[in-house]
Formats: C-alpha cells, structure tokens, sequence
C-alpha cells in the first residue's frame, strides 16, 4: 500500500506518517514548509516535498498510490485535493487512516481526550509505558525528547493516541480505553454550542469499552478496576500537571493488569515524576525563558499556576507572560473567561488574534478589547511581534523573571529565532 499524506511535516499528521512507515505502509507527502517532525520523518526514510503544493509533485507520485490523506486545515479548492480527486485516488481526512492502522495491526486503543491537557497526558502514559517495556504504539501531536512523535514496532499490543476532538475527528474510534483529562466548550466553528460539544464528549464515552475521566478533585472510572491515582501523589510543577500525572498511571495500571502484571504504584509514580516534559507544553526555550500552546482561559490558568511554581522552584522574581490568542472566533466565545486567568503575573504583554478559520461577519477583537476585561488590567498592554518586545522579554528575564509565551500561533517560531540568532 502507497499512501501520500498532504501537510505531513506538521505534528498532526508527521507522527501518523512515522507509524504508518514503521507499519510497512510505502509513505510520501508534502508540505508548505518544514514542521516540526520534519527531521524524525526525513530520518525515517519518508520521502517528503517541501514548497508549493501544485499538485505536481503529488501527480509525479501517482503510479501505484492507493491514498490520499489530508488534514481539516485542508481548503475543498486546494491544488492537491483537487488534483487527487482527478486521479480518482481515495481521499479521507486522518482519522481514516488511524482507524485502519488500528484494525489493520491489531491494536488495543487507549484514546486520550479532552479539551486540555490531552498531548501531555498521552506523552506521559507514553513515556511510562515505555520506561515499563509495555509493547505500545503511539502518535503524540508534538516533538517528544525522549522519542520519535509516532511508532510502531511488530508486536505492539496497545495504541496510545492522542484524541482530537476538532472536526469530530475522535468519534471516528472506539477505543479499549478512553482516557479523559477535561471538557470545557471549545471549537465554536465545529460546534455551535456548548451542549453539542458536551455531546460529542458524552458519545465518544459511550463508543468505549473503558474509561478513566477526571473529576473535580478525583477520578471516575468504567469498567477498570486500577489503584487509583491521585495529583498528590506526584511532585511535578502545576496542578493540573499533577492531574494530569494521576490519569496515566491509572492508564498504565489498566494495561499492566491486561498484560497480567501487578501494577506497582509506586514504580509508576517514581517514573512519571521524572516526566521530561514535551515540545510546545511549558517547555523550557532558555534559562528563565518558557514557551505553551495555551490558548484556552482555563489552560491558561493552569499554565500560569505552573509557571509560577516553577518560578518559586528556581528563586525567580516573579512571573511575565507573552499572550498570542488563536482565532478571533474562539475570542467572542471565550473573552469573559479571560477575567481571573493571568491572575498572579507581573506582566502581561497581548499580542493581535492569530487568525485562522475566521467567520467574516465578526468584529475583529483588538488587544485592548480583551485586556479590558482582566480583573489585573493595569499589568498588561498592547504588543506585537517585533525587536521590542523582543528586548522586553530579554530584560525581564535578565532581571530575575521567569517569561512564558503562550500562543498557538506563529509567535513560537519567532522567539525561537530570535533566541537561535
């Protein structure tokens, strides 16, 4: 089987690419520009088109290609969507593909949902179960330090997957194991409303055999009899990083005990303490220098709690955070929610909206729009991505601060430039 995968660089669809290969799947793709799995997939032997997708590249492939796999950013006008369907090669979104490799190798899924907290939950029950010699599969949505993003080796048994919930893409499954950290409304241009979304998390529950979802301050469980686990169990930084500790040991014990192993608790804690963290979660640019994907209030919030904790740790002044919202659509929705989120930092500097899937009919929210609304509004102001800020974020950290970007949008690869220069 031939399959070529169209935005394949990305942490999306690289690490699906990378299991797919590992599971003798022939694999090729393209993408606008290098992403962040692009060295793990060129290592792999993946062959991989870097420019303009004209579709040139992807007809040159032709001969023999059974696939055509794409992401949901993907435009219905796109060159190479438009030039697969004129080859008449079977066209489908990645959820497809995952679900075949499921079937296709005989895997257990244990599916990691939620609004928050998803990517370094299932990294953590990745690494663990790697640490223990579980035979996993895996696909992690970003860079792992101690990992390629995605594998698998003949003889896995489980698949660790980390569940989207944007496009519905995680209802495509039905997993062993459901694993989920938390549901909070998100993704108003999937869905309208807060009760849809709920409902989607309500069906992809009843679509599983299992599950572990967090609750206020414990755990509930389905059909899993595990030692429950608990955030003070664990000494890592963050609350929620501690929650979100508690649910990959309970996932951990749910595949020790299938594989007929005691699960030794504290062999499991001792091992997710030492959890090196991952790419784009609270992860550690330069001394005093952090950057996250956080673009959600609640995630935020609990970014920020973090960060203050680890700031603490290391004898630091305080706490100064970079803030680039993603979707100027997701902003009407969440902009009241804003209020109390970077509640305990000194300093706040708000970048313009990333826009990206935007409805045309909404006022474009402003900087000053939402920094209106902070219960500590008199620490933020108005920024953009240029040398000042940049000496900004050099001076306070020079000054003894621990500096946090939080952005889901280009401001990443600006200061990491910036950094590199």
């Amino acid at each position: 089987m031939k399959i070529y995968i169209s935005g394949i660089s990305g942490t999306g669809m690289g690490p699906l690419a990378l299991m797919a290969k590992q599971a003798g799947i022939e694999v090729c793709g393209s993408d606008l520009n290098r992403g962040a799995i692009y060295d793990e997939l060129v290592d792999a032997g993946v062959d991989v088109e870097i420019g303009e997708q004209d579709g040139e590249y992807l007809q040159s492939q032709a001969e023999g290609l059974d696939w055509f796999v794409h992401t949901s950013a993907l435009p219905e006008n796109h060159p190479e969507l438009i030039m697969a369907k004129k080859l008449g090669i079977r066209v489908s979104k990645r959820d497809d593909l995952t679900a075949f490799l499921v079937e296709k190798l005989g895997l257990k899924m244990i599916a990691v949902a939620g609004t928050h907290g998803k990517t370094t939950t299932t990294a953590m029950t990745v690494w663990t179960a790697l640490k223990l010699g579980l035979p996993v599969a895996y696909i992690v949505g970003t860079t792992l330090g101690f990992a390629p993003s995605g594998a698998y080796h003949f003889g896995d048994k489980y698949f660790i997957y980390e569940a989207d919930e944007y496009d519905r893409n995680f209802l495509k499954y039905h997993p062993w194991l459901a694993v989920i950290t938390c549901v909070s409304y998100d993704h108003p241009d999937i869905y309208a409303t807060e009760a849809e979304y709920r409902a989607a998390f309500g069906q992809f529950k009843m679509q599983s055999e299992r599950v572990i979802e967090a609750a206020g301050e414990g755990t509930l469980v389905r059909g899993v009899n595990v030692p429950v686990f608990e955030a003070d169990d664990f000494r890592l930084a963050g609350a929620v990083r501690r929650k979100d500790a508690a649910l990959a040991g309970d996932a951990i014990g749910v595949m020790l005990q299938d594989s007929g192993f005691d699960a030794d608790k504290q062999r499991i804690v001792d091992i997710l303490n030492q959890f090196p963290g991952v790419g784009r979660r609270f992860e550690k640019l330069v001394d005093g220098i952090y950057t996250d994907y956080a673009h959600h209030p609640e995630e935020i919030a609990a970014t920020v709690e973090m960060a203050r904790e680890q700031a603490k740790i290391d004898g630091k002044s305080g706490v100064v955070v970079v803030y680039q919202p993603h979707q100027n659509t997701r902003q009407h929705e969440v902009r009241d929610g804003y209020v109390d989120a970077f509640s305990g930092v000194d300093k706040i500097y708000w970048l313009p909206t990333y826009l990206t899937r935007e409805n045309p009919a909404l006022k474009i929210l402003s900087p000053a729009d939402l920094i209106d609304g902070l219960s500590n509004r008199s620490a933020a102001e108005a920024a953009e991505l240029n040398d000042e800020l940049y000496d900004n974020i050099v001076r306070w950290r020079d000054d003894g601060y621990l500096v946090l970007l939080m952005a889901a949008g280009p401001a990443d690869g600006w200061l990491r430039g910036k950094l590199l220069a």
